[in-house]
């Protein structure tokens, strides 16, 4: 009988098309789908909580596997880990019931997107934050982001063409925090999120620190369900998918 793994992955999506497995392109599924085949012998699928698009980044993506391998969940994270490229890591991995399932089961999701917010780019670090040269009204951003917490229609906040058969989802929160030295972190979570839905709705918010937007109009961009209306869909290389609550 197979047994059901549980395992927490991080990873640097810069070289690869995103999570989900591509027929041309490489992608975190993949990866990790040939690296366990490689040990066990089968041809294992591996359950993603959800898609993360090309470039994304993962601190604590979720997925699930079943398996009849005689290998316990330490041996599988350490021999993934030795066969794995070293932009993949799995944090953790544990054996779980035979029900749980990684998209279903999953309650909420956090992801953070992160703003370098200062004129001179950043030699460290400046493939992880979109670098903003111009200084943004932060207040006005906190002034707009309440506007997209509760149950609402993001349809002004997702990709075009997006095969979803709704676009309400939940956002339990949403805030704006600020570091040193210009870096700004956007963090939510809901229950779900459409595509491109949390770059939209930064892109949306960034034209709102540059006066292009007031907080009162991100509220009636929402509230129109028109994509054009919203702002450019932010870089892809400043999102984290940072937890998946269960």
């Amino acid at each position: 009988m197979a047994n059901n793994f549980k395992i927490v992955i991080e990873y640097d999506g810069a070289a690869y098309h995103g999570w989900q497995r591509q027929k041309k392109e490489r992608t975190i599924q993949q990866e990790i789908e040939t690296a366990l085949a490689t040990m066990t012998g089968e041809a294992v699928t591996v359950i993603g909580s959800g898609r993360t698009d090309a470039g994304v980044h993962a601190l604590g993506q979720v997925a699930n596997f079943h398996c009849k391998t005689h290998l316990d969940a330490p041996q599988l994270k350490k021999g993934l880990n030795s066969l794995l490229p070293d932009d993949i890591v799995i944090r953790s991995c544990r054996q779980v019931a035979e029900n749980f399932h990684a998209r279903y089961n999953a309650l909420s999701k956090c992801y953070h997107y992160k703003i370098l917010n200062q004129p001179i780019a950043a030699a460290i670090g400046r493939q992880y934050a979109w670098l903003i040269r111009r200084q943004l009204d932060t207040e006005a951003m906190r002034c707009a982001i309440p506007a997209i917490v509760g149950i609402h229609d993001f349809k002004a906040f997702e990709a075009t063409g997006s095969p979803r058969s709704h676009s309400t989802r939940h956002v339990m929160g949403a805030e704006l925090m600020e570091g040193p030295r210009g870096k700004l972190v956007f963090k939510i979570e809901a229950d779900g999120f459409l595509r491109f839905m949390v770059r939209n709705i930064v892109g949306t918010l960034v034209d709102v620190g540059r006066g292009k937007i007031t907080p009162d109009g991100f509220e009636d961009i929402l509230a129109s369900k028109d994509r054009c209306r919203a702002g450019a869909t932010a870089p892809a290389h400043g999102l984290f998918l940072v937890q998946v609550k269960y």
